[in-house]
């Protein structure tokens, strides 16, 4: 039995630096739980407010972490054997129980798939929560098809250039935004076929490449630019809001009548454990590993450098899913 581990700990509210790297206990599984062997576990923006104290029914302490890969440690109620790779994600991860920020993480065993794959650990830790925002934001919400064109609003967060990669293997024409003009270039050698530099108003700069507006859009930076993204659609075309980059949860005075242009549709996306454990994880590993879908990956960060870490995430310095390695 492993009585403890080195992990996390959040114990009140703030910066990074309320990241504590300590000898936290480990979680004893009972049946229907999976004790996981922690390897590598990817950061997620929701994370950051969890660590503010935005997120109110988090209590503290708490290890954080939506997601996490590694292997099974035991499973008492036989769903999986000892030394199986698997992932893990949501349903209640860092916010209800300790999450993946550990050595160690004990799970409900509904939320585990086993995985195959040849990918390192923060190769693989990479994938799980994003793939599962962008593949259900682009299918289950926009519900893309080949020869459409989609707009990716806050295209260089690693949501955004999940999504880039994943539209253009399916055929769509690609455009992306960036508040940086020196990394029109990055955008481009990752999937982007147009990209614009985004001033918080971009519609008449959408409309001039494409006159009759997209077929779609991923709106990642949220209620800052929503408005405007409604503006970029073309009639029956659809936006999702997906993410909150700009850090901002509510639009004020917010009319619909004359907000959202006439046949223009509004929907979102925010997936949950059956959408993780749903989505074909596999098959995209299969097509990451064979070189037929690129995904760029940010950088990698061991355990003692979660602070580091987590102010790159702050700053969006990541250019791709930041990673922290548990070895």
């Amino acid at each position: 039995m492993i009585n403890t581990m080195k992990a996390i700990v959040v114990r009140q509210p703030g910066p990074p630096e309320v990241l504590h790297l300590e000898e936290h206990p480990v979680s004893d599984p009972v049946p229907g739980w999976v004790l996981v062997k922690v390897k590598a576990f990817g950061l997620n923006r929701s994370e950051i407010f969890t660590r503010q104290g935005r997120s109110p029914t988090v209590k503290f302490p708490r290890v954080l972490g939506i997601e996490a890969v590694g292997v099974v440690e035991s499973a008492p109620g036989g769903e999986f054997q000892s030394g199986q790779k698997v992932a893990t994600a949501m349903g209640g991860m860092g916010r209800q129980f300790d999450g993946g920020y550990g050595e160690y993480t004990c799970v409900p065993a509904s939320q585990v798939k086993i995985i195959q794959t040849s990918l390192d650990w923060s190769a693989f830790a990479a994938l799980p929560e994003m793939i599962q925002t962008a593949w259900g934001s682009l299918h289950t919400s926009l519900q893309i098809k080949s020869g459409q064109t989609l707009l990716i609003r806050g295209g260089t967060s690693s949501v955004g250039l999940a999504a880039a990669g994943i539209a253009k293997k399916h055929g769509l024409t690609v455009a992306a935004t960036t508040r940086k003009p020196e990394r029109i270039s990055f955008l481009r050698d990752n999937n982007v076929d147009h990209v614009f530099v985004d001033t918080g108003s971009i519609a008449s700069d959408v409309h001039q490449v494409f006159p009759d507006g997209v077929d779609c859009v991923l709106e990642l930076v949220g209620t800052t630019t929503l408005l405007d993204s409604l503006q970029t659609v073309r009639r029956h075309g659809v936006v999702c809001m997906t993410g909150i980059v700009g850090n901002s949860w509510t639009l004020k005075d917010f009319n619909p009548m004359t907000e959202i242009p006439v046949t223009v549709k509004l929907t979102s996306y925010a997936g949950n454990t059956d959408d993780f454990i749903n989505m074909p994880l596999q098959e995209i590993l299969g097509d990451i590993e064979a070189g037929s879908l690129k995904i760029p990956l940010g950088q990698v960060f061991h355990l003692d450098e979660i602070i580091e870490a987590h102010q790159a995430l702050d700053n969006n310095a990541g250019q791709g899913k930041i990673v922290v390695v548990t070895d």
